[in-house]
């Protein structure tokens, strides 16, 4: 490979040295893609693109997600854009205390993007084009390398469980009004497979996320016990990369088998603007002919999702 890059983290991650994402050939582009297989989480540093430059890169990795509406979206933002910020369609700070700032904590949560979608996302690439000097940083962990140091008994327990993720569940954790029922429709609960597999390389993950909330033909409390118990292995201090922003980083990462979260700042005196395009998935990862069914978040729940929150 002549592609240049270099270690975010002993396990995971790299920056990609000396490309400009608006002028990659054919060639690099494949190196890129090896990059993003091999290493989960790829870093572009000062790449000062549009909306409409970062969609054209996007779409070079497979057809785009179309952002699902919340009370948190703008409507003169491209449908292929989440616009992550504390600032309104007025460019003014959001109030503290406002639902739409409650509503985009959410994403402090451990997850992996659009799990709760049928066909979940490949990537994400998230373009920082305000950042606070101090806070807001992002964090990933590999659910690859936890499975890979999972113990063997553990693996073949995992195997051909499916699980089932809500957007809806999720969101509950922080608050109960946050989503309307008119935008949970666009949004039921999904079949996802609980280990999932890279056709590329055939490294495995588990693929668990703040969205994932049932085990199919295990008891509600166990299989979020489990669960839980998977998500903290995978975050570990030392199995996490913190990336702390600068203006214009790009940052893309595998939905597959990366969880990520991003980290509170002074919302009330600094600037965080986000852009987020995410591509879509190749299919379903598991389906079965039994609606899902998700039972309401518990107080142990609901209680570890707030610890989320307030966890540094």
């Amino acid at each position: 490979m002549t592609l240049r890059i270099t270690s975010l983290h002993p396990l995971f991650g790299v920056e990609v040295l000396d490309v400009q994402v608006t002028r990659v050939d054919e060639a690099t582009f494949k190196e890129i893609v090896h990059a993003f297989n091999e290493h989960s989480v790829l870093l572009f540093r000062d790449q000062r693109l549009t909306d409409k430059e970062q969609v054209e890169f996007s779409r070079r990795f497979g057809p785009l997600e179309v952002t699902i509406r919340s009370i948190a979206s703008q409507d003169d933002t491209l449908p292929q854009i989440s616009n992550l910020a504390n600032v309104d369609a007025d460019d003014q700070l959001i109030p503290a205390g406002d639902r739409r700032n409650l509503y985009n904590a959410a994403n402090q949560m451990w997850h992996t993007d659009s799990s709760f979608k049928q066909v979940p996302a490949l990537a994400s690439l998230l373009s920082g084009r305000e950042v606070p000097p101090e806070g807001g940083e992002t964090q990933f962990a590999s659910m690859r390398v936890a499975y890979e140091r999972l113990p063997e008994e553990m693996k073949r327990a995992l195997e051909g469980k499916v699980a089932i993720h809500s957007f809806a569940y999720s969101r509950g954790l922080i608050g109960g009004d946050l989503l309307p029922p008119e935008h949970a429709v666009q949004v039921p609960p999904v079949y996802q497979a609980l280990v999932r597999v890279n056709p590329v390389n055939g490294r495995m993950s588990f693929y668990v996320a703040s969205h994932a909330c049932e085990i199919v033909g295990m008891r509600t409390d166990e299989a979020r016990a489990l669960l839980r118990e998977l998500r903290e292995l995978a975050t570990q201090p030392e199995l996490v990369y913190t990336h702390r922003w600068k203006p214009w980083d790009l940052v893309m990462w595998d939905n597959r088998c990366t969880l990520h979260r991003g980290r509170p700042w002074n919302e009330s005196r600094y600037r965080r603007v986000m852009h987020r395009t995410t591509v879509a998935g190749d299919g379903p990862t598991a389906t079965s002919d039994a609606p899902p069914h998700v039972s309401p978040a518990r107080e142990v729940d609901i209680t570890w999702g707030r610890a989320q929150l307030e966890m540094i």
